[in-house]
């Protein structure tokens, strides 16, 4: 198995793991918000020096590149950039929506037979980032930008599927699906320790992103948003 530091920043969760053969070496997170600029580096730099002191050679650098925050994904992707380029390591790029997922799956046990998860992280107003994976992480629903009502997942539950929602879209979900074929499991957060199995399974495949071109898993363009109370040019 590999050495690899796993970078999570798609939400408001600063997170960093090193994680080796199965097993989370040491991490760091954060989930104050808004600190992704001021503890990433330090939080890199923390793990780096943990790997030097126990001699351990780092073979890959893993990244979540969303879908998420713009200003999160951006700076998560260039710190994992600049790392693997710098010590001249591959990339790899973890599906945020998938690493919610694994997260959901591995920590919460589901009776249903027949079940789909569905990760949902915030966008604006009823909109989501969210997509439809079976057990097997096969996308039955592709990631995409949704906005909400009732009929949303009219195809999915026509189906007789048990939907599992999850993240902090889903609290947008609850305002809108309140019947039978849908449950929701609360606390689901994309976290770089939970990258542990997404990670090693792109290493043993060689399933790398490149390092100078990639780009974060966006879903929508970035919308500038006006400022409420705009300064009058008098």
């Amino acid at each position: 198995m590999a050495n690899i530091l796993n970078i999570e920043t798609s939400t408001d969760v600063c997170s960093v793991a090193l994680t080796s053969e199965g097993q989370v070496l040491d991490h760091r997170e954060n989930y104050e918000g808004q600190t992704h600029a001021t503890l990433l580096s330090q939080y890199v730099k923390e793990m780096l020096d943990y790997a030097r002191s126990r001699e351990l050679k780092l073979d890959a650098v893993a990244v979540s590149i969303g879908p998420g925050s713009y200003t999160g994904l951006r700076i998560g992707l260039s710190e994992a950039k600049g790392l693997a380029f710098g010590l001249d390591v591959p990339l790899i790029g973890i599906n945020t929506l998938q690493l919610m997922t694994v997260s959901t799956m591995f920590n919460h046990f589901v009776e249903e037979d027949k079940v789909l998860y569905v990760p949902m992280i915030d966008a604006r107003r009823m909109e989501v980032y969210t997509a439809a994976f079976n057990p097997a992480l096969e996308a039955v629903l592709e990631p995409q930008a949704m906005i909400l009502d009732e009929h949303s997942f009219d195809a999915l539950l026509g189906q007789g599927y048990t939907l599992i929602m999850m993240g902090n879209g889903s609290d947008k979900a609850r305002q809108v699906f309140t019947g039978d074929g849908v449950r929701f499991i609360e606390g689901i957060k994309p976290v770089a320790v939970d990258m542990l199995a997404l990670a090693e399974k792109s290493w043993r495949e060689q399933n790398f992103i490149d390092v100078a071109y990639s780009t974060p898993l966006y879903l929508k363009e970035f919308q500038a948003t006006k400022p409420k109370n705009p300064v009058l040019n008098l």
